[in-house]
């Protein structure tokens, strides 16, 4: 009996392991053929040329020209400010949904969400009615005297930030509240009971147990403010010039398909430097 048993365990581990891969073939061959192919042409045509350069002449070019340094560079500023922004809007939120929400708790947070399940050139589109010079927000000021004449604030970056930090908070109150759930409140009562004002637990117990879901929110914003598009043309109009961009530029205006597909390598090495971060920051969590 028992070497029959023996006989029939590794069919029956063969018989899974056949098993296991024809369920997961699919979602290879759909990841290879829309992910990893296109990725690897885009690099192939990063080094494509008219023939009378050298094959990195591309990459030469984006790293050394001042012009494409500063976008590269305001591309990364405008990601930072923004994240920077979501941080300070999106925590008093997330901590409000976790602590102070029991019974409305679930209604906050579909109203967070909801935008996200709205187009985002409709989105954009609602804040240049809103930003326009004769728009609500524009005329509420003029009536209530806080201005003397129309702002100009649409196709600004000001204009920008407002578009990027409205898609991109809920992200970060998300990632922040999904970290607070986990909090101990015990630790913060124990602080309280040992004569720590709750600004002070606040500050030294709350925060420092958060700061995971603040790096995971702030990686996941800034990895998308990266590579936004439609918010900065609709809304900056060529006021704030990222790579994106430049990418759109290079592919409708100059036609140089192998500077775009360098610029937008460009962006996927940022990408994956993020998810990298993230990555790190989970298993140094899970570690902890």
């Amino acid at each position: 009996m028992s070497l029959a048993e023996s006989h029939t365990r590794p069919k029956r581990r063969v018989g899974w392991g056949l098993q296991g891969l024809g369920g997961t073939l699919p979602a290879v061959i759909f990841l290879i053929a829309f992910f990893v192919l296109p990725l690897v042409d885009n690099t192939i045509n990063s080094f494509e040329n008219d023939g009378s350069a050298a094959a990195i002449d591309n990459y030469v070019r984006l790293f050394t020209d001042s012009y494409y340094i500063e976008v590269i560079a305001r591309t990364l500023w405008v990601s930072l400010l923004s994240t920077l922004i979501c941080i300070v809007l999106g925590y008093p939120i997330a901590y409000y949904l976790v602590r102070h929400t029991e019974g409305s708790g679930a209604f906050l947070i579909f109203l967070l969400v909801a935008p996200l399940m709205t187009s985002i050139i409709m989105r954009t589109y609602g804040w240049q009615i809103l930003l326009a010079r004769n728009g609500p927000i524009s005329n509420w000021l003029l009536d209530f005297g806080l201005i003397d004449r129309p702002l100009a604030t649409l196709r600004s970056p000001v204009s920008v930030y407002f578009g990027v930090v409205h898609i991109l908070v809920p992200y970060m109150v998300i990632s922040i509240a999904s970290v607070l759930q986990s909090v101990d409140r015990r630790l913060e009562e124990a602080a309280l009971i040992l004569g720590a004002s709750r600004w002070r637990a606040f500050w030294r117990v709350t925060l420092p147990l958060s700061t995971a879901g603040i790096v995971t929110g702030s990686i996941i914003v800034f990895m998308l403010c990266n590579g936004s598009f439609l918010t900065m043309l609709l809304l900056g109009n060529g006021s704030v010039v990222t790579l994106p961009l430049l990418i759109y530029q290079q592919f409708i205006l100059v036609n140089d398909a192998g500077f775009a597909a360098t610029m937008g390598n460009v962006l996927l090495f940022l990408a994956l430097a993020c998810l990298y971060l993230q990555l790190r920051t989970v298993r140094g969590r899970g570690h902890v």
